[in-house]
């Protein structure tokens, strides 16, 4: 019985999660005509293609008990980049996209040393990124450029066909795929569970002789692969780069993140949740445009009170667990002092 409480508690955030994201799509159905139809689904998926990729990145990063500022800057040197090097210097994708995604891991290995070796805060050195990298963007070109190469173009014209008149865009096959990678690398991988375990303590994860440095490490290396990655897909859905592109999406993320059941201290939480996280955001943004006389900054006060809401979730949870901890440690100390008073009058 026990097991099974703890369990439930363990995945109450997400399921709330779920459950929300249910009633909202339900809400949609029975509101709205149309809203019915498979491809409003698809197209949630295919409109935040970029924002899921760089949601799984952040929820790895609030894992291990970190935070990353930068994402949004990255992805929006992504585009700018990406589109200088294919206008203006000619060179081909093959040459663009390895060099964006490397110069985004390089980032990602770059602010993980910093954070763990100098005892830096990561607020303050994601901080320091995202000004570096949003100043680079301007650097390149203060206007958009628009990409005309044609690979991008077939790329982002290209439609995947499903059931009926459905259809997904290829930016939906990668996410598909980063999803994949990620429930592996969480679940199933000495990686994964090092993460859990310094996200809950870092210093009883030292203890246990846990990799703790390379894994940090490896968070932030992630988080920017993840964070150039979904510059890439934002690149190939806009078919332009611009230096405003993203602005705040960072909060987004972690948003998205919350809102997904992963607890901001670390240690607690899952990738799947956070892929509710970000449907959820899509979702009310949907129902805003479908109602139609509603203004899209609605989206943000909503993800803004259901944030709160899933923090204050999660502080009710950690109280409980606290309690219980406390609970259950004074009445250890209860079944044992009759047995240690004895052993001293017997001395």
């Amino acid at each position: 019985m026990s097991t099974k409480f703890n369990l439930d508690r363990k995945f109450l955030p997400m399921l709330v999660s779920i459950g929300l994201f249910l009633l909202l799509y339900l809400y949609g159905i029975v509101q709205y005509k149309g809203f019915s139809s498979p491809q409003v689904f698809f197209n949630l998926l295919i409109d935040n293609a970029f924002l899921l990729i760089t949601s799984i990145g952040m929820t790895f990063v609030i894992l291990s008990g970190g935070i990353d500022l930068s994402v949004g800057a990255v992805i929006a040197f992504t585009t700018v980049f990406s589109a200088f090097l294919l206008e203006t210097t000619g060179l081909s994708p093959a040459v663009v996209i390895p060099l964006v995604l490397l110069i985004g891991v390089a980032q990602g290995a770059f602010v993980g040393t910093i954070i763990h070796y100098f005892k830096v805060q990561p607020f303050i050195v994601t901080l320091a990124s995202m000004f570096f990298f949003r100043g680079m963007c301007f650097v390149i070109s203060t206007d958009a450029i628009t990409i005309t190469n044609e690979f991008y173009r077939a790329v982002a014209l290209f439609r995947i066909p499903l059931i009926g008149k459905t259809f997904i865009s290829i930016n939906v096959v990668i996410v598909l795929v980063v999803l994949l990678v990620a429930l592996y690398l969480a679940h199933l991988t000495r990686f994964g569970r090092t993460v859990y375990a310094i996200g809950g303590s870092e210093q009883s994860a030292l203890l246990m002789g846990l990799p703790v440095a390379r894994t940090k490490i490896l968070v932030y290396t992630l988080n920017g692969f993840c964070s150039a990655l979904a510059g890439v897909v934002f690149s190939i859905y806009m078919l332009s780069g611009y230096g405003l592109y993203t602005t705040g999406l960072e909060l987004d993320a972690i948003a998205s993140v919350v809102i997904g059941g992963t607890m901001l201290t670390g240690g607690v939480g899952y990738v799947i949740g956070t892929v509710f996280g970000v449907l959820i955001q899509g979702l009310i943004q949907t129902i805003i445009m479908f109602q139609g006389d509603l203004n899209s900054w609605w989206t943000k006060i909503v993800v803004g009170l259901l944030t709160l809401f899933f923090i204050a979730l999660q502080s009710a949870f950690a109280a409980r667990s606290k309690s219980r901890l406390a609970a259950s440690t004074q009445k250890t100390l209860a079944m044992h002092a009759p047995t240690s008073a004895a052993a001293g009058a017997q001395k």
